[in-house]
């Protein structure tokens, strides 16, 4: 593992009890969010002075931010982006950044799933492929996005698994 227990622990437990709640309830506690993030800025700052709290708040920011367009077109529900932000801010920049996109995979991994088990896989996919497209055209964020595949999945789950890969993981 490439980061200290005083990283770790906080990180598992987090994404765990996320995931409960999420699996349970669709839902992600504030409760649960806010004091994670306090509490990783305050340890990074405890621990490794100024330049620790400056790494957890580009971590936080940077996962947290990733997710936030997801959240803006209402694919992903804003506990996901502050349960991210606050894995970020534990993990700190750059390991923040490695637990983002493992978890963004493993989030696509389990869309594909589901997608395949409901039998709209096809589909699936084509919206996926016009999301990108629209992403990528000038002026995007001005139009409304593409419709979407109705794929819903608790997403914590995802964040569980992106979290703890991301640990073991050297930057």
């Amino acid at each position: 593992m490439n980061a200290p227990l005083w990283v770790a622990a906080p990180v598992v437990v987090l994404a765990v009890l996320a995931a409960r709640a999420d699996v349970r309830s669709r839902r992600i506690p504030n409760a649960l969010t806010g004091p994670a993030i306090a509490l990783a800025l305050l340890a990074h700052l405890a621990f490794e002075g100024p330049a620790g709290l400056r790494g957890s708040l580009a971590g936080m920011l940077l996962a947290g931010g990733l997710l936030l367009p997801g959240w803006l077109w209402r694919f992903t529900g804003a506990g996901d982006v502050k349960l991210m932000a606050a894995v970020g801010a534990w993990l700190a920049f750059p390991q923040a950044l490695i637990a983002t996109l493992l978890t963004l995979i493993a989030g696509g991994i389990v869309a594909l799933v589901i997608a395949t088990r409901r039998g709209i896989l096809r589909q699936t996919l084509w919206n996926t492929a016009w999301l990108g497209a629209w992403a990528l055209r000038p002026g995007a964020a001005a139009m409304a996005p593409p419709p979407w595949s109705g794929v819903r999945f608790p997403f914590a789950i995802s964040v569980l698994a992106g979290a703890i890969s991301a640990l073991w993981i050297r930057p």
